[in-house]
């Protein structure tokens, strides 16, 4: 009974919230049993250390904490999210549209991580974590917004966060721009399906990216 874990996955300011839940929100008017949820969650307890590090507690660069140890913070809050909201709901063969998963520490953990060999090595440490030591859900499909970062920091000076400033990695441009380039290299080495949000320079239209998601994620159903 099993159901579906969709994730979608890009850099800060490219919609990805607005996009999980037009999604989950047309499954459920079409009669499929869909939720959405988002990492983190900043509704719970266990997200204490994400707030912590990206409000510059442990330092006010993303760097100043490494991916292996910031990772740690992003896992828990995942697991305590899946025991205690959806785990009963997937388990059960409900839809579970994801804003952000494990994909974000790939991309933005790893962005920290110059040397190619050592990002593959932090990656195979981060499967393992996530996937076989926490036993979280593999995602059956991860659809990676394409962005491109000029867009994304336009977007991002032009809005709040929903928090108090902005945090660590979105003060930092220069971490944005190295996530966005580490999220396609992922993209592309993990098969994530690729939607581009711009096309000849200009801004496509939220229906327009949705109609494209939707289509993709009724294939796999």
């Amino acid at each position: 009974m099993r159901g579906k874990l969709i994730i979608i996955e890009a850099g800060d300011g490219s919609g990805k919230a607005t996009q999980a839940k037009k999604l989950a929100d047309r499954l459920k008017a079409e009669g499929f049993t869909a939720m959405k949820i988002s990492f983190p969650d900043y509704q719970s307890q266990a997200s204490a250390l994400i707030k912590m590090y990206l409000q510059g507690e442990f330092g006010s660069s993303p760097g100043d904490v490494n991916p292996y140890v910031a990772s740690t913070f992003y896992a828990v809050d995942r697991y305590a999210s899946y025991k205690k909201r959806w785990g009963d709901f997937y388990r059960e063969g409900g839809i579970v549209v994801a804003d952000r998963y494990t994909t974000s520490n790939m991309v933005h953990q790893a962005a920290k991580i110059p040397h190619a060999g050592e990002r593959d090595k932090f990656l195979r440490w981060l499967w393992d974590l996530e996937f076989t030591r926490f036993q979280l859900p593999r995602p059956d499909a991860v659809i990676f917004l394409n962005m491109p970062p000029e867009v994304a920091l336009k977007l991002l000076r032009g809005r709040g966060t929903g928090r108090e400033g902005r945090d660590i990695h979105e003060e930092h441009e220069e971490f944005l721009i190295s996530s966005y380039q580490n999220a396609c290299r992922l993209a592309a080495a993990y098969g994530w399906h690729t939607i581009d949000c711009c096309r000849e320079g200009s801004l496509r239209e939220v229906s327009d990216i949705h109609q494209e998601i939707y289509a993709f994620v009724r294939s796999l159903l």
